[in-house]
């Protein structure tokens, strides 16, 4: 269930803005990682076409091979990153906005059946990363143009919820604002945290995403 795009959040909702929080620490490292595989793809062609004072070495394929894997996964890094800067989610009293920075739409508070907070770590260091579960009562499009990236396949956490739900991935930083507003507006719907497995947060259905929307368009 969602409310028409045209609407907004109040002007007195709580906006926590996610994407900047990110971009913050990821755009510099995509720079840095760009320019590393920058030096290591010309470094390769330097040493594979003897520039200098040595002759054609093979060896120089191996730096262009690292430069451009490197390189690719930066960009797109750096891509994401600067594309999702402006990405942001408002609660109000109707329910939680979820805006890329272009469009937005709403998961209305009386579409669902409960809200929690789950966590993992991750990495040696322990690094936690969070994700706010949001547990419809009512079936959900799984293929609505703004909210399709949040929609998870999974067991569900009561027998009465359907499988799909939303899961909004959370900076560590915003974390606190988010669940603080969430139970200022619904504390009935406040399910807790729960430690997760690693590996919880899973990916989009991207692939499910795009053969259902071709199939919808014939």
């Amino acid at each position: 269930m969602s409310l028409p795009h045209g609407l907004s959040p109040s002007p007195t909702a709580t906006v926590v803005r996610t994407g900047q929080r990110s971009s913050r620490r990821m755009i510099p490292l995509g720079i840095v990682l760009t320019a590393i595989s920058a030096l290591l793809l010309f470094g390769g062609i330097a040493i594979a076409a003897g520039l200098g004072d040595g002759g054609p070495n093979p060896k120089g394929i191996g730096g262009i091979v690292i430069g451009l894997f490197m390189g690719f996964i930066s960009v797109a890094s750096l891509t994401v990153a600067w594309s999702s800067r402006h990405s942001n989610v408002s609660i109000d009293d109707t329910g939680l906005w979820v805006s890329n920075g272009k469009v937005q739409n709403v998961i209305p508070w009386q579409s669902l059946a409960g809200v929690g907070l789950h966590w993992s770590k991750v990495g040696r260091g322990g690094v936690k990363v969070h994700s706010i579960e949001l547990c419809p009562n009512t079936p959900i499009d799984r293929d609505d143009p703004v909210l399709w990236p949040l929609v998870r396949d999974e067991e569900p956490l009561h027998p009465t919820h359907p499988r799909l739900r939303y899961r909004l991935p959370v900076p560590t930083g915003s974390r606190v604002a988010l669940v603080t507003a969430i139970q200022q507006q619904v504390p009935q719907l406040w399910l807790g945290e729960t430690e997760r497995e690693t590996s919880y947060m899973g990916v989009p259905d991207r692939k499910g995403h795009r053969e259902r929307t071709r199939g919808s368009s014939r």
